[in-house]
């Protein structure tokens, strides 16, 4: 007789809300809700400076691969300029279309930055913890994320003078939900991409809110032109997204687009022209509800309290 093993994999959830979500029964009747978030990660990328032993391979924009012992300074540069110049261009668009932001914010960045981080709540936005460092989880050890959970939210609590209640690692590992719902705190994370509304699971005995992120409605692909190589490109992909979501929301089923930006990527000015372009598009029709990541946690906790233990 073979060893007959509990499946691991019955833990995933393959069918979520099914063919009938339930109506978010958004705020004032909106029939899709928007959801902008802007990475700002620069400072806290994979870098000899850091401590690490390798540089930063992902999303550097210019095809160089990570190497090993030693700094790139060009793919250092790379990130400065999102710091340095693309995020001031994104938070003038978004304060010219009145619309705030998920400010996804890197806490070893940030303190390099600080002005930056109390520029970004002074404008109205929310900013959420986007971890310590911007590497991947799934390589840390338990006690070392565990520590750097606890030292994100410190710095971005004395950066802006606000704890922040949303999360998002960007590269989660296993281990990392079960972290942050130990550490207490929060209202939600986005380290998901398995659905377009947010919905509740159960963490350590706890309930906890997720609300999903997308690496596909997301300027990550104007990295080395792997998808996206112009405005133009950027701006029919999201208002396709944005009409589709828009016409089932008319037909009842009002969903949530959230839509990921990167200082460094879409801060360019050849490729902000696409982001200007899109907010203008947006806010031609009724009924869409700009909101944070705070904004929709606290309506779904109001409309969808979390259930009961069992």
């Amino acid at each position: 007789m073979p060893d007959l093993k509990p499946d691991p994999m019955i833990a995933r959830d393959l069918v979520g809300y099914g063919p009938r979500p339930p109506n978010p029964d958004w705020p004032d009747g909106a029939i899709i809700a928007v959801n902008f978030n802007l990475n700002v990660e620069g400072g806290g990328e994979a870098s000899l400076i850091n401590g690490d032993d390798i540089s930063e391979g992902m999303l550097n924009d210019i095809g160089v691969p990570a190497y090993r012992g030693v700094r790139v300074p060009l793919v250092e540069s790379v990130f400065e300029y999102g710091s340095r110049c693309g995020v001031w261009r994104v938070l003038d668009a978004f304060d010219e279309f009145a619309v705030k932001a998920s400010i996804l914010g890197v806490a070893r960045g940030l303190e390099q930055n600080p002005e930056l981080a109390k520029a970004c709540v002074a404008r109205g936005h929310e900013m959420v913890s986007h971890g310590y460092r911007w590497i991947d989880y799934c390589a840390v050890p338990e006690e070392t994320e565990r520590q750097h959970i606890r030292r994100a939210v410190e710095i971005l609590e004395r950066l802006v003078g606000a704890r922040p209640v949303g999360w998002m690692t960007g590269r989660p590992g296993p281990n990392t939900r079960r972290l942050l719902v130990e550490e207490g705190g929060f209202l939600y994370d986005r380290d998901s991409l398995n659905d377009e509304l947010p919905y509740w699971l159960t963490v350590s005995g706890r309930p906890h809110l997720v609300i999903p992120y997308s690496y596909e409605a997301n300027d990550n692909r104007f990295n080395e032109n792997s998808g996206f190589s112009t405005a133009e490109d950027f701006f029919t992909y999201m208002r396709d997204a944005f009409d589709i979501l828009y016409r089932e929301g008319q037909r009842g089923s009002p969903k949530l687009l959230s839509i990921g930006l990167h200082d460094r990527l879409i801060g360019r000015p050849g490729r902000c022209k696409g982001l200007i372009a899109l907010l203008k598009y947006m806010r031609g029709f009724d009924g869409v509800w700009f909101a944070t990541g705070a904004d929709i946690a606290q309506h779904w906790r109001r409309r969808f309290p979390a259930p009961k233990p069992r």
